[in-house]
């Protein structure tokens, strides 16, 4: 039995490799074609910093892990689709079964493989592709200047003991440095108390503001037919808060490309503030469901080991299973904008592609297998 798992995973594992580079090779030339007209411009901060050809490759080279995350699961169906097929073909596969290879004992060893494939897209999802994809996103701001969400920024809230604050981050620089900040102060009745605008900031390590450059209102709300305003001007002023980096750089970049402990950690504190978090929440989901998919895709190549090729028809069942990936990798996208339209639970959201592709391949398992 360890020379035909050897032989099964030896075999599949230089077909995903294979086709998980094929497919980094068009995504890079993609990404490399969309960063040619920012080369040769310089730095809106700094006119002596200009993007360059280097500056590109450096950018779209981190952005690999982040496409091997998402190509993963698709890569090993079609790759497992491909040895399977093959082996049938040549009737290899039909002596493995002679030899004691039967449905269930096949499953099981597609299955332990498909576990390795699991742990490995879990790891590059959740410890190599964040810090890569975040090291692109601030090299990019070093050149381009920042990292904005719109004209309107980021907007956060933050509920503390007597006080409710809801704060306006307009942009990221590569060095963490915070700009156009503006924070609004409401009491527990919902009255205006203060306006905070700063012209930039910092997180400290205790996830503390250090704001500069600020103006800030007050206003007195105990009497409303004599209401005062008062205005002050500092240099530095330090406004504690519990919203830390990781939170400022979720809201600003794509959730998708966080950590899942980071993607939690801010639901967590969306709900704590009464804000809505279910975007957040399916996201998160997606990210605890989505390196089982690599369970479902082994689990849907099996079939294919038990059908009856002619010369030449194992491309068309190898396209039948890019079509499958595809038709996944869609499907997931599209049941989490429905899931936030429609207000569904979001871990069903999350995981309703899987689970309508495991019932896909065990019917297809059942059928072509224990029946026929």
């Amino acid at each position: 039995m360890k020379t035909i798992r050897r032989l099964i995973y030896g075999e599949i594992l230089v077909a995903v490799a294979f086709v998980l580079l094929a497919f980094l090779s068009l995504f890079f030339f993609f990404d490399f074609v969309d960063e040619l007209p920012d080369l040769g411009k310089p730095s809106a901060v700094d006119p002596q910093l200009v993007y360059q050809l280097r500056h590109a490759l450096l950018y779209v080279g981190l952005l690999m892990p982040s496409r091997i995350y998402e190509l993963l699961p698709i890569a090993v169906l079609i790759g497992s689709v491909f040895v399977l097929a093959r082996l049938a073909q040549g009737s290899e596969y039909t002596i493995l079964r002679t030899s004691g290879l039967g449905p269930w004992r096949a499953l099981r060893t597609l299955m332990g493989l498909g576990a390795a494939f699991v742990v490995l897209t879990f790891a590059i999802g959740d410890y190599v592709a964040p810090v890569a994809d975040k090291t692109a996103q601030l090299l990019k701001a070093h050149y381009q200047g920042r990292i904005s969400l719109g004209q309107t920024g980021a907007w956060l809230k933050e509920r503390q003991a007597y006080s409710n604050f809801s704060v306006n981050v307009g942009s990221l620089s590569a060095q963490g440095e915070l700009a156009d900040v503006r924070i609004f102060e409401f009491d527990n009745q919902g009255f205006l108390v203060s306006t905070l605008q700063a012209q930039s900031g910092q997180i400290e390590n205790d996830d503390s503001w250090t704001l500069r450059q600020v103006q800030r209102r007050e206003f007195d709300t105990a009497g409303l037919a004599s209401a005062r305003v008062t205005r002050s001007t500092m240099d530095v002023f330090r406004w504690p808060s519990s919203i830390n980096t990781e939170m400022v750089s979720v809201a600003l970049l794509k959730p998708e490309r966080m950590r899942t402990i980071d993607l939690y950690a801010y639901v967590k504190h969306l709900e704590a503030n009464g804000q809505t978090a279910q975007r957040y929440e399916i996201e998160f989901w997606r990210k605890v469901f989505y390196p089982l998919s690599c369970l479902v895709m082994v689990a849907l190549a099996l079939p294919f080991a038990y059908l009856h090729f002619r010369s030449g028809s194992i491309m068309g069942f190898v396209f039948l299973g890019v079509m499958i990936g595809i038709s996944f990798f869609l499907l997931n996208n599209v049941f989490g904008y429905i899931g936030n339209l429609n207000q569904w639970q979001p871990w069903l959201a999350a995981a309703s592609p899987a689970l309508i592709y495991s019932v896909f391949s065990l019917g297809a398992f059942g059928w072509l297998v224990l029946r026929r």
